[in-house]
């Protein structure tokens, strides 16, 4: 079955009226982990997800949740830790969080919710990411005429 262009009325309207899928049935998501899964289901086409996808995001949804709570726990313990003979060594975290680092750039790949996939090669960046910064630069240079209208930087 041919697909319609994304530029079709047709197809915009088809898109607008998509919902964003939920989970499967069988897939429980922890209440940390659905933050990251609106944005994973997000980054691609509703109407392109299959079950078999979803059950990857699932996947993918929880890995990059334990991501963030390693990488808090490592924060407040430190990256080295004491061991009973009072030696200074490496937090064992680290080698976790590494492991669920790559299975999230393995399942983003997958799933093609990868920054090639979402936006593009980098080197068709090049124009966006110059134009993005001239209109930074515009920004700082209002920046003492400030009278509202324009929105400024967010720091």
């Amino acid at each position: 079955m041919k697909k319609n262009r994304i530029d079709s009325a047709s197809e915009q309207g088809e898109m607008m009226r998509t919902k964003a899928p939920d989970p499967p049935a069988h897939i429980t998501l922890r209440p940390g982990d659905l933050p990251f899964w609106k944005s994973v289901v997000r980054a691609r086409d509703y109407a392109s997800w299959t079950d078999i996808d979803l059950a990857h995001a699932a996947n993918l949804s929880r890995c990059l949740a334990d991501i963030e709570q390693l990488q808090r726990e490592i924060t407040t313990e430190g990256d080295t830790l004491t061991n009973a003979k009072g030696t200074q060594v490496v937090n064992p975290k680290h080698a976790l969080l590494e492991t669920l680092s790559r299975r999230s750039v393995a399942l983003s790949r997958m799933l093609h919710v990868h920054a090639e996939a979402t936006v593009g090669e980098s080197r068709h960046q090049k124009k966006r990411s110059q134009k993005q910064m001239e209109i930074e630069g515009d920004r700082r240079d209002v920046g003492g005429d400030d009278d509202g209208l324009i929105p400024g930087l967010i720091q």
